[in-house]
C-alpha cells in the first residue's frame, strides 16, 4: 500500500499539462535561504528556473544551481521534474510555455543541455546562474525573449541581473494552464 502510495506521487510529480513542450521554463519557489533572498530582491513569486527536456512521462530539467545533492558541485545539472518539484525543494511550480518553432526550440534544449558542468556563479564570465542559463539557451537558438536586466547594488557583487520576474515579463512566454492551454 505505502509503495503504490510513492509511486503514484512520484507520477504525479513527473505530469505537467497536455501542453509542455521541450524547451518550455519550469519556475518554482524554492524553500531555501537564497530563495527567499532572491525573492526578496526581486519580488515575484518565484525564485528558480529551469528548462524541460524529454518528454511526457520522463521530464527532466537543466538547471543551475547551488548544490542540492551532497558531493554534487554547484553548477549547471540535470535533474528529474520529481526531484525539481519535490516539497522539500519546492513550495510550488508553474510551467510557462515559451513561444517558438521547433527548429528554436531543438536548438536552445541543446545549448541548454551543453552547458551541464559549467559552474553556478551569480557574477562573472566563469560561470552561469538559473535565469541567464534559460535566456542564453534561448538567444543563442535566435529567439530574443525580450527581457531586462535589474540593476542592483549587492555587496561584493554589483551588476545587471535578470532576476525570476524580468524572465516571467517576457512577451515571448506564457503560462501554461493545468489543461495545456
Amino acid at each position: 500500500m505505502v509503495l503504490a502510495l510513492l509511486g503514484a506521487a512520484a507520477q504525479a510529480a513527473d505530469t505537467l499539462a497536455p501542453g509542455a513542450r521541450e524547451g518550455d521554463l519550469i519556475f518554482r519557489e524554492g524553500t531555501e535561504a537564497v530563495s527567499a533572498a532572491v525573492m526578496a530582491v526581486d519580488r515575484g513569486a518565484f525564485s528558480h528556473v529551469g528548462m524541460l527536456v524529454g518528454r511526457p512521462g520522463s521530464w527532466l530539467v537543466v538547471h543551475a544551481s547551488p548544490s542540492e545533492v551532497r558531493g554534487r558541485p554547484d553548477g549547471v545539472v540535470i535533474d528529474a521534474l520529481a526531484f525539481f518539484t519535490d516539497p522539500r525543494r519546492s513550495r510550488r511550480h508553474a510551467v510557462y510555455h515559451v513561444e517558438a518553432g521547433d527548429e528554436a526550440r531543438q536548438r536552445a534544449v541543446a545549448l541548454a543541455l551543453s552547458m551541464q558542468g559549467r559552474p553556478f556563479r551569480i557574477a562573472g564570465p566563469a560561470g552561469t546562474y538559473c535565469t541567464e542559463l534559460v535566456w542564453k539557451a534561448w538567444r543563442d537558438a535566435g529567439l530574443d525573449l525580450d527581457v531586462r536586466f535589474t540593476s542592483l547594488a549587492l555587496p561584493l557583487l554589483p551588476g545587471r541581473y535578470l532576476l525570476p520576474g524580468d524572465l516571467l515579463a517576457s512577451p515571448r512566454i506564457r503560462p501554461l494552464a493545468p489543461d495545456g492551454s
